[in-house]
């Protein structure tokens, strides 16, 4: 088992629960965002603490604003998946600003921009991001008949779906089209009905994602990246956030970073030094929402079988 091989590699300073002397309840809390890698993820990293420090651990959910805002104040202290550039005010503040986060550097790379289902673009020549300002193409969209096509941008708190805004607004499809938010599981559940019932789908996407595993999707062509032509602006520094963005070429390609509370260092080094050699695989991640979203895998369950499927990566974290 796992807990016996760490214990027989580090030798006499094994990790064990009478190495860290007895723990109490809710030694550590950690942040699950409401996406189904990162509920798995934070899943996983409970059991293995809990198994090998001795540590009481509690999941608990919440956006990204509120648990940075709470690893800042010492009341949560992890976030499994921050997603970069997306929450890069987030990191400015906590991380450089204030000291009282710190990013692990193990990155997982990752695409997002908005999409379509193959069938989608094969069916009705929507390839193009510049095909949202063509009502005559996006009236397939008008899913409830209100003469208005409705895109999904993303879920409510994300900061991705505050950009999608931008960006719907600097190319001019804000304009021609309903912009939803609404959450990302009721957004999969009618993608999976519009591939069922060969009718058309629009959305944002990312990937690592297990819609990518389940779907054949592909993403709107659109100008490269150039940072000139990004200005972000979150609605919590300026009430005109809007009206002074723009983001008018395409995503620049992002990372997903587990981020920790800083006060982690000094108080449960040992678990810190896990975040700090913490990497996932990108698969994974895709593996984990396909389980969680789709097979309806009770996270706990999933995360109990990853760990006893993937000693080697748990090893790495516990050992590097």
């Amino acid at each position: 088992m796992l807990k016996t091989m760490i214990r027989s590699t580090l030798g006499a300073s094994a990790i064990s629960v009478a190495s860290f002397g007895m723990a109490h309840a809710q030694d550590l809390v950690l942040g699950m965002p409401n996406w189904p890698s990162g509920v798995a993820t934070s899943h996983i990293l409970k059991q293995v603490i809990e198994t090998n420090f001795g540590l009481e651990v509690e999941l608990q959910s919440g956006t990204n604003p509120i648990i940075f805002e709470a690893m800042d104040a010492g009341s949560m202290h992890v976030h499994p998946e921050v997603w970069m550039p997306n929450q890069q005010n987030l990191h400015d503040t906590y991380v450089q600003d204030r000291g009282s986060v710190v990013m692990n550097t193990n990155p997982v790379q990752a695409v997002q921009g908005m999409c379509v289902t193959q069938y989608t673009a094969d069916t009705y020549g929507i390839t193009s991001i510049e095909d949202l300002t063509d009502p005559e193409k996006t009236a397939i969209f008008d899913t409830d008949g209100d003469g208005t096509p409705q895109v999904w941008i993303g879920a409510p708190g994300w900061a991705s779906t505050v950009i999608e805004r931008i960006r719907a607004k600097s190319y001019g499809y804000d304009a021609v089209m309903d912009l939803e938010e609404y959450d990302g599981t009721v957004a999969w559940g009618a993608l999976g009905a519009a591939v069922e019932a060969n009718e058309p789908w629009i959305g944002f996407c990312y990937e690592p994602h297990f819609i990518f595993v389940a779907y054949d999707l592909v993403y709107l062509e659109e100008p490269a990246h150039d940072p000139a032509t990004w200005t972000i602006v979150q609605p919590t520094d300026d009430p005109q956030w809007l009206e002074k963005s723009q983001a008018s070429t395409a995503w620049k390609g992002a990372t997903l970073h587990l981020h920790y509370a800083a006060e982690v260092k000094e108080n449960h080094p040992e678990v810190a030094a896990l975040f700090d050699a913490y990497e996932m695989p990108a698969e994974t991640l895709s593996t984990m929402g396909l389980e969680l979203s789709l097979n309806d895998v009770d996270p706990e369950d999933f995360a109990t079988q990853w760990i006893a499927d993937n000693e080697e990566i748990v090893f790495g974290w516990l050992t590097n």
